[in-house]
This record gives structure tokens, C-alpha cells and sequence, in this order.
């Protein structure tokens, strides 16, 4: 399924039209179907489904591993379902050896992904700037990225190449690993974590290929400026829970506020109006189907 509207470029057009001007294609995190309606109506033209903000938003656990292909699916479907933007989404390590890898890509891409991101962690992963995390063996993972590239069924998902390789190997381990990704056929690659604005430019100068940057906020890479990571070499710079992690202390104020006063009219100044909410939501397409369907 690919997804697009008037005026919005397909994922791939967007992500040569970044790497040919050196204007990154900033891609926020969306963790829910609202979420992602949000960041479809500030004008993303694309998102990223975060397998992170899935754990902490639907199940209420950290980055660990614990959800399954299904509920992601259930996810990106829901999603799918309210945005018209292409949809990029982490597959985490294919939640398996390379045919497990086979049936993510095809369950994903029928639920609405537009790219799938898949990492070289041992399963269970780990978020990729948690300590404690291990890679698989080189060659295991090669075989996992030409399985995602054989299996889908249309050659404009596109496949994105993740290693977590600077962690446990350094970082020409992880230039060395995305440059086989990239040989292999990988679409785009994705070092994560390096450590200074010197790896992050010394991976942009050794891998030839499309490359995303991942500002995480308090993570072991430096927050960088957009135009910045573009003059370096970056196509991609993901913010991949700046919103959730924005929602969430907005959450907690708002509980704290209401269990101390018992009354919500000190929040009215900081939460979205009535018809905001109504808005956000698509209320007024429903409104406008149930006027002309109903009998």
C-alpha cells in the first residue's frame, strides 16, 4: 500500500530530493493514530512509528523487546487508516531469524509501511541508546536485510538498514557493517548512536548511501541542527519520542494538577479546547458522512 495525497511526494522521491539539496527529511516519532494525525496536520510529510513509543504507549513497558509483530501490525494499520503520509516503521530485528524477517515485511507493508527499519541487535533488543545491548554476527544480519529486500512485494517499500554496532564494536565495526548493508541493496542506512559530531561526520564520509541521523534526547549522540546533519551528509534525522516524551510530562502535570485541586479549570489554559479535540479527530468527516449516508 503506499500512501500519499495531492502535493505529497512518494517516501523515496522525498528521501533523493534530501540527499541531492542536503535538506534532510525531518521524520517525527509518532506513537498512536492521534499522534500521527497531529504530525500529518503540522505539515510531516512523512512519519515514523516508533516500535519504542508502542512499548511505552500501548503496553506501558520501556524499549525491551516485549511487543510482538502483531501488535505492531495492529498498529501501523490503525495509523494507516487516519494519515495519508508515507509511513516509516521500525520492525526492530524482524522479531526473528530471516524468515521470521520474510513474514514482517509482508505483514507490515499490508497493514501501510511504506519502509520498514530492521537492526542487527540480538533478539530481545534493547533501545539503541540502552547499555547492555549485543549485535548479531555479521553475515546473520546480511542474510535478515536480503530477506526483507526479497520479500516484499512492492519495490517502493523501501528497506532501511539499522546497526547497533557502535556500542559493542566501535565505530569503523559500524561503518564496516553499514557499508555491507548497503552492498547488499539496503535502501537507506542507519548508524545508531555514534558518539560525537566527529563519528557522526566520519560515518557520512565513509558510507555512500542515503543515512539517517536519531536525535534522542538525552542519548549518547549530540542533538544536532537540521541544516547542520545536512551539510555533513544526512538525508534522514529522526526524532523518534520527542513527542511522546512531551505528551508524557504534559500527562503527569495535568494528573498531578487534578488530584491536588479535584477541578480541572486551572488545566483550561494548557489543554486543547473542545473543538481542537473535535478537530484533531476528524469529527467534522464523520459529521459530513453521516449527513449523506443517513436515511
Amino acid at each position: 500500500m503506499a500512501h500519499g495525497q495531492v502535493g505529497i511526494a512518494p517516501l523515496q522521491d522525498q528521501i533523493g530530493t534530501a540527499r541531492e539539496t542536503a535538506r534532510p527529511l525531518l521524520l517525527p516519532g509518532v506513537y498512536d493514530a492521534l499522534s500521527a494525525r497531529l504530525a500529518a496536520a503540522a505539515g510531516f510529510e512523512s512519519i515514523y512509528v516508533t516500535g519504542a513509543g508502542l512499548a511505552n504507549s500501548r503496553l506501558g513497558v520501556p524499549d525491551i523487546g516485549l511487543t510482538s509483530v502483531d501488535q505492531l501490525a495492529d498498529h501501523v494499520a490503525a495509523i494507516s487508516d487516519v494519515v495519508e503520509v508515507p509511513l516509516v516503521v521500525d520492525g526492530d530485528t524482524g522479531f526473528g531469524n530471516a524468515v521470521n524477517v520474510t513474514h514482517v515485511v509482508r505483514k507490515l507493508e499490508r497493514a501501510g509501511a511504506n519502509a520498514i527499519q530492521f537492526e542487527d541487535q540480538v533478539f530481545p533488543k534493547k533501545c539503541g541508546h540502552f547499555a547492555g545491548k549485543a549485535v548479531i554476527p555479521l553475515e546473520e544480519m546480511a542474510g535478515k536485510i536480503q530477506a526483507a529486500l526479497d520479500s516484499r512485494r512492492s519495490a517502493d517499500t523501501l528497506i532501511i538498514a539499522r546497526t547497533d554496532a557502535r556500542a559493542t564494536d566501535g565505530i569503523e565495526a559500524a561503518i564496516e557493517r553499514a557499508n555491507r548493508f548497503r552492498e547488499l541493496g539496503a535502501d537507506v542506512v542507519f548508524v545508531e548512536a555514534p558518539r560525537s559530531i566527529d563519528e557522526l561526520r566520519l560515518v557520512a564520509e565513509q558510507v555512500d548511501a542515503p543515512l539517517v541521523a536519531n536525535m534522542v534526547e538525552g542519548g549518547s549522540t549530540p542533538i544536532v541542527p537540521l541544516d547542520e546533519l545536512g551539510e555533513l551528509g544526512y538525508s534522514v534525522v529522526l526524532y523518534a519520542n520527542a513527542a511522546l516524551r512531551s505528551a508524557l510530562r504534559a500527562v503527569t502535570l495535568a494528573y498531578a494538577e487534578l488530584k491536588t485541586s479535584g477541578i480541572s479549570t486551572n488545566l483550561l489554559a494548557t489543554m486543547a479546547t473542545w473543538d481542537e479535540r473535535q478537530q484533531a479527530v476528524g469529527k467534522p468527516h464523520y459529521d459530513e458522512l453521516e449527513a449523506r449516508y443517513a436515511s
